[in-house]
């Protein structure tokens, strides 16, 4: 049974009472809490891993075997992770078990042919803050795309727009936001600098909390981690000249605590995010579709050129375009790699079909 001190030290970095049951489940029976100790992830670096017990940080290392089994479920060791580990007689920290996350979010590299890789980028969040400035970063489409990725994991969604102090139009872009975002997804707009973050997420920065913060580089995630910390935990610079485009400052992902007793992720901007879920599950990000689909006049409407279609009417083509993309993606990526092999051949023969179409046009004499 965990001792209700150690407890209250590991809630103070985000433990969450529903992990009671997985802690007493990975623990052997025959361990002693001193020997194989839960502590958190707080960085996963190239060959190795930092953890934190509720006062300290520790370097720790993977026992190659746990290594080996996450690696062949298609999983990994993630920032925001609980795991078991123990001292070896050198001091030096090896870690054992990892425990269920609550949660991951993660998202899919293709490499263009057949190979699909997930990767997770945290886990065991309860909000995700998607950070999008109000400068050149400002982009609806890939704002919509973020949304999906933490709905389709479970997470709470929080639109953060920064650098207000520079935007002459922040009330008029932050009413286009409102206008894509599902119904319980809030959106502020901020000064990452001072105090005025801190106020402004107050209702999500509750002690024992654990938020990620999402976003390209250079919207601001660094500076808005060093607001919400009260310190300087995070490297920044400026932006690019011209099109305000961000420089990886951050380079890995990291918790950091907060006085108002959450936890705070900070992650390097993403290049690329392919969603990690079925193709269904993108409807929940774009729940107006889904209001709308019924009312469509045919029931099987694919929402393209049929007449009577009511999502056309109520839903601006570029965000029905960014859907029909997201819904490609998802079903490309879930597919098997004989189902990608027949997809493809299906393609080359239509591609056939239409050329042998055209050169029939061509060669048919005008009369």
């Amino acid at each position: 049974m965990i001792e209700s001190s150690l407890l209250q030290r590991l809630r103070g970095i985000g433990f969450a009472p529903s992990l009671l049951q997985s802690l007493a489940q990975a623990a052997p029976a025959e361990a002693d809490i001193d020997e194989l100790a839960p502590l958190r992830v707080v960085e996963v670096q190239r060959e190795g891993l930092v953890l934190h017990d509720g006062q300290a940080e520790h370097p720790a290392r993977l026992y190659p075997a746990l290594r080996t089994q996450l690696a062949g479920e298609g999983d990994a060791i993630a920032c925001g992770d609980w795991v078991l580990a123990e001292r070896n007689t050198y001091g030096e920290w090896w870690v054992h078990t990892r425990l269920p996350p609550l949660n991951q979010l993660a998202r899919r590299l293709h490499d263009g042919r057949d190979k699909v890789e997930r990767v997770v980028i945290v886990s065991n969040v309860d909000t995700a803050l998607l950070v999008m400035g109000l400068d050149h970063d400002f982009n609806l489409r890939r704002l919509e795309r973020y949304v999906a990725l933490v709905r389709m994991a479970g997470v709470a969604a929080v639109v953060v727009l920064t650098k207000r102090d520079l935007a002459a139009d922040a009330a008029a872009r932050l009413q286009q936001v409102q206008a894509v975002l599902p119904a319980d997804v809030a959106a502020v707009t901020v000064n990452a600098l001072g105090d005025e973050p801190r106020e402004q997420l107050a209702p999500w920065l509750l002690p024992g909390q654990t938020l990620v913060l999402l976003g390209s580089s250079g919207a601001g995630k660094s500076t808005l981690t060093n607001a919400l910390t009260g310190s300087a935990v995070q490297s920044t610079g400026p932006n690019r000249a011209g099109d305000s485009h961000g420089r990886h400052t951050t380079t890995a992902r990291s918790l950091h605590t907060t006085p108002m007793g959450a936890c705070i992720i900070d992650t390097p901007g993403l290049r690329t995010l392919r969603l990690d879920g079925e193709a269904g599950a993108v409807d929940a990000a774009f729940d107006d579709i889904v209001q709308l689909a019924p009312l469509c006049r045919f029931r099987d409407c694919r929402h393209e050129a049929e007449p009577g279609c009511a999502v056309r009417e109520g839903v601006s083509p570029d965000r029905l375009r960014n859907y029909r993309k997201l819904l490609r993606e998802a079903r490309r990526d879930t597919l098997t790699a004989l189902e990608r092999k027949v997809q493809v051949q299906q393609w080359k023969a239509r591609g056939r079909a239409g050329r042998a179409r055209l050169e029939a046009k061509r060669e048919t004499p005008r009369g």
